[in-house]
């Protein structure tokens, strides 16, 4: 198939490949040279803006927020063929995928919503979890590219399911490290050493895939990202919108924020979402 792929970041990137690996024709573009430099290097041809997106069977599209997907929607309303269809990957609210969706109608354009949840380093692994919702022939018609991303694929309703599912996970996610972080700062003024609490966490009930995947790195004490501070930021904020919108009660979920919040300002904006945990230590007067 001929693919575009719009954005080639940490997550756009690596999906990319697969598909290049897998024998299909992939066009990318990128705002960032250096990014779109590492996409050519892959195997996909760098084309620009209108060009590649009225030439492509499929946009696949990977993009920081809502502001940057309904700039992207209305090039691809302009510039792509009708029937072309065109998968989202970003995380961004329900609300603005919505008016994508109303957008691109207009156009013929078929959407589908196709979140992904898992980081860069699972996505360069292709171990990622694909939550989909958009019409389901489009879905049954790419399921073998989503295929390619991962070994779990669901499709979840013909509109924006997949986008609040995405927002479910990513809470779990952020509560994840909230609980760590007052667990270790609990355990660590009480004197147990921060390996051995780490080798218990990891074997005990409370073992999740995530805190298995988190505790290599952070048993050394290593914040390098694979998803930053600000990032979560942004998604429990829209976590929080939708439970407004919803009338649902987050009071943990807007505690989680704050703690996001005092990390970047203890200049950990772009350290690994799981740097709360050095606020905590700050809290219990922890070095």
């Amino acid at each position: 198939m001929r693919i575009h792929l719009i954005g080639a970041g940490k997550m756009g990137l690596p999906m990319g490949r697969h598909l290049v690996a897998a024998g299909h024709a992939v066009s990318a573009e990128d705002l960032d040279a250096t990014r779109l430099q590492a996409a050519v290097a892959s195997g996909m041809k760098a084309v620009q803006g209108a060009a590649g997106m009225a030439e492509a069977e499929v946009l696949l599209s990977s993009l920081p927020h809502d502001g940057a997907l309904w700039q992207v929607a209305g090039e691809v309303a302009r510039h792509a063929r009708p029937g072309t269809l065109y998968v989202d990957t970003s995380t961004v609210s329900p609300e603005m995928s919505a008016r994508v969706a109303e957008l691109l109608q207009g156009s013929r354009i078929v959407y589908l919503r196709g979140t992904v949840s898992g980081n860069n380093v699972m996505a360069e692994a292709a171990n990622l979890t694909l939550l989909v919702s958009g019409p389901r022939d489009a879905y049954e018609r790419l399921l073998p590219l989503f295929k390619l991303f991962g070994p779990s694929q669901y499709w979840l309703g013909e509109g924006e399911e997949a986008r609040l599912m995405k927002l479910v996970v990513n809470l779990m996610i952020a509560q994840t490290s909230a609980m760590l972080a007052e667990s270790l700062a609990l355990g660590a003024k009480g004197g147990l050493r921060w390996e051995d609490m780490w080798e218990v966490l990891t074997h005990s009930a409370v073992a999740s895939p995530i805190v298995k995947a988190k505790s290599a790195q952070l048993v050394l004490r290593d914040y390098t990202p694979t998803f930053t501070v600000s990032q979560m930021v942004k998604d429990v904020k829209l976590i929080l919108a939708e439970a407004e919108r919803l009338q649902v009660a987050l009071p943990q979920t807007a505690l989680t924020l704050q703690s996001l919040h005092a990390a970047a300002a203890h200049g950990d904006a772009d350290a690994d979402y799981a740097a709360i945990i050095r606020c905590a230590e700050r809290a219990a007067g922890l070095a």
